[in-house]
């Protein structure tokens, strides 16, 4: 991340400004209150160890006289690129945005796009719905990214299902929707990147989380996701595809970077990665990592629907 001498902390939202841009503050956009819980708290803890290392990556740059000495006729380093947010920023994101998360759902507040658009939205969720519903899944099921456990229900009455986030605050909510529902199942927080845990399942489940997985990182994930499951397995997804009427009035896209600006009510505003795959791309990469009879396809103008075996 960026060092701000300005910042709303990570955490807990407070306004923060440091003495020093050297001060770790500045580097993990963390108060210091929340630097100092980094021993007790996973994501602090990230946080703090991302922020040591980007502050020490910087301090090994060389100085504007070093560059000023490169030899004649060897090129001049190439200027950064725009980073790329981390994993500790998106879990920080979700976090934040959990009591506002199914606003995107049900169409409330900045997600308002009209009759038309709110019809049809709503209109593609319901065969979405229907498509999860009739996915063969058996035994144990794995939902990694769960989030607010907006389609953990239905999972849950198909099998024993296993409920993983790295955040704390939407999988507080997940557990809520499951019980209104008289449902049950393990909720844990854990990574979406961690290794699997055993027994191997039967299905694997995840819902607007692959277009958060940067385009190197995709084949790795895939990979990941085969490990989780028994031969035979199943895995299914739901996921975004471009339409200016899907996200919140406001938030932003940039094509080039495929990184996403978004805004929440309190004012803070987050960047993640948002790659909008296509359904032969991912097809492919699902073959390559090992599955077979993968079928990829669309409802229309907002989803896209995944499935392939094991």
């Amino acid at each position: 991340m960026p060092v701000r001498e300005t910042f709303d902390c990570l955490w807990c939202g407070q306004r923060w400004t440091v003495r020093d841009r050297q001060d770790l503050e500045a580097w993990a956009h963390l108060c210091p209150e929340c630097l100092g819980r980094a021993g007790d708290n996973p994501f602090l803890r990230a946080r703090l160890r991302a922020a040591l290392a980007e502050r020490a990556a910087v301090a090994r740059e060389p100085t504007p006289a070093e560059r000023e000495e490169v030899p004649a006729g060897r090129p001049a380093p190439a200027a950064p690129t725009p980073t790329e947010p981390s994993d500790a920023e998106i879990v920080a994101y979700y976090e934040a945005r959990a009591a506002e998360y199914d606003d995107f759902y049900l169409r409330r507040g900045p997600y308002r796009r009209g009759v038309i658009d709110d019809m049809a939205w709503q209109m593609e969720l319901d065969h979405a719905t229907a498509w999860l519903d009739d996915v063969p899944f058996d035994g144990r099921i794995v939902e990694l990214a769960s989030g607010t456990g907006w389609w953990s229900p239905l999972l849950a009455a198909r099998g024993e299902l296993w409920c993983y986030d790295a955040a704390a605050a939407p999988l507080e909510l997940a557990r809520q929707r499951l019980v209104a529902h008289h449902l049950l199942a393990h909720l844990h927080q854990r990574d979406a990147w961690a290794p699997p845990e055993p027994p191997p399942a039967g299905g694997l489940f995840t819902g607007f989380w692959l277009s958060h997985v940067p385009r190197h990182r995709l084949a790795d994930f895939l990979r990941l996701a085969r490990a989780w499951l028994a031969p035979g397995g199943t895995y299914a997804f739901i996921d975004s595809v471009l339409d200016p009427a899907s996200g919140a009035v406001g938030n932003e896209w940039d094509a080039a970077t495929e990184i996403a600006t978004r805004g929440l009510a309190d004012g803070r505003v987050f960047r993640l990665p948002k790659v909008f795959y296509r359904p032969a791309e991912l097809e492919l990469a699902l073959g390559t990592a090992g599955f077979s009879a993968s079928t990829v396809a669309t409802t229309g103008r907002f989803f896209l629907l995944g499935r392939a075996t094991a």
